[in-house]
């Protein structure tokens, strides 16, 4: 059955840019930064936090004191008596915190729940773990290290992408093609001095300094998307001898952080900003494929997803993918029998990176405003997450 009375708010929800790994962001603890942009957002949408009765942190590397989680973060953002917690499922953690949020409302523990995702893979740490029964211990970084090696396997992410490449027959051409098809269709979201991007983005971002007491800089958008052409992708060498991946179709690390509101539909009316519009969430599915086979889950997690909403592919209006790899929405598109060209407008983490628990917030939001501004309809997103798993998200935006 679809989920049922759990919509977010139009306009309560936010994302900073994404910049590039060690850039402009990357002095800046995510849970503090992430309270930090909160409270300022709340403050300009008039939201009161003590209306939270509920908080979800979707984070996935570590940050110093991160122990307890969100009862943190929200106790910055003056939500003082809020109960939390914190959510990882590494790039699938946007869509399993919103899940966690939405299951708290469906089971009747919270009326109004906030989702804050945040992460920063610049800076990554490196953890010790001792030896309980010698000097020696183990160590890693935590961010970098993963990234190449499969805890089960050994593999690193990319080969992920290689194995599902053959699975489904895709060629390097159409890998190009579909990444250059992404940079224009990430253009139009910067048309009209940002118009879609300042629909839900505070641009300028003034950008604090560590202690959060000074302004260290501003940006005006997000920071590491390459200028792109199709004669320059395909100049670009396979990482891999006789593959198909190359570092132009695939994305790059990231930091920032996305948060959005859910809610009963009986509290919707003192939290939205536009309240003719209704966003509904309707369902959620997860899957796992085989090892190795990363970009292939979110295939069987939308159609769970779906099957949950009881609607169709072909219904559905707009589609967001997290494709860390072109290879995720040719397959994606082969399988589901869609066209691989219309999916993703406005952006995609292929192109304004991947700060891993925030990716797919900001995708989802991005996905909300497409389908407002397309006079509503069904939305999907899906994405891959380390462990050959997926999870995928069906919204449903309507006049109220």
């Amino acid at each position: 059955m679809s989920i049922k009375n759990v919509e977010i708010p139009y306009g309560a929800y936010w994302s900073t840019p994404f910049t590039k790994w060690q850039g402009s962001l990357q002095h800046l603890h995510s849970m503090k930064f992430a309270a930090h942009v909160a409270k300022a957002e709340l403050a300009k949408r008039n939201i009161d936090p003590l209306v939270f009765d509920s908080g979800v942190l979707g984070m996935t590397i570590n940050q110093y004191q991160s122990f307890n989680g969100a009862p943190w973060p929200l106790y910055e953002i003056g939500a003082v008596n809020t109960a939390g917690h914190a959510v990882n499922q590494v790039c699938a953690t946007s869509a399993r915190g919103l899940f966690a949020a939405a299951s708290e409302i469906v089971c009747g523990m919270a009326n109004v729940s906030f989702l804050m995702t945040a992460d920063r893979c610049s800076n990554g740490p490196h953890i010790y773990y001792p030896n309980a029964k010698g000097p020696a211990g183990s160590s890693e970084d935590q961010v970098t290290y993963n990234m190449m090696n499969d805890c089960i396997g050994g593999h690193s992410m990319m080969q992920t992408g290689e194995n599902v490449a053959k699975r489904f027959d895709i060629t390097r051409e159409e890998l190009d093609t579909v990444t250059y098809r992404r940079y224009e269709q990430y253009q139009d979201a910067l048309k009209d001095d940002q118009a879609f991007q300042k629909r839900y983005m505070t641009l300028p971002l003034s950008v604090p300094t560590a202690n959060f007491k000074k302004e260290e800089t501003v940006i005006t958008g997000d920071e590491g998307v390459f200028p792109t052409t199709l004669e320059g992708l395909q100049k670009l060498k396979p990482i891999q001898e006789g593959g198909v991946i190359t570092f132009g179709n695939q994305t790059h690390p990231a930091d920032g952080n996305a948060s959005a509101i859910l809610c009963r539909s009986e509290e919707v009316t003192s939290l939205t900003s536009r309240p003719e519009i209704k966003i509904e969430v309707l369902g959620f599915g997860q899957a796992r494929d085989d090892l190795a086979f990363m970009p292939a889950a979110p295939i069987e997690a939308a159609k769970r997803a779906l099957a949950v909403a009881g609607i169709d592919i072909k219904q559905v209006k707009a589609i967001k993918t997290h494709n860390p790899f072109a290879v995720n929405d040719v397959a994606f598109a082969k399988a589901m029998g869609i066209d691989v060209m219309t999916m993703n407008n406005y952006g995609c983490s292929l192109i304004w990176g991947h700060p891993q628990g925030p990716t797919g917030m900001r995708a989802i939001i991005e996905l909300i405003e497409e389908l407002v501004i397309n006079g509503g309809g069904y939305g999907l997103f899906t994405g891959c997450a380390a462990g050959d798993t997926g999870m995928a998200v069906v919204i449903k935006v309507s006049d109220r």
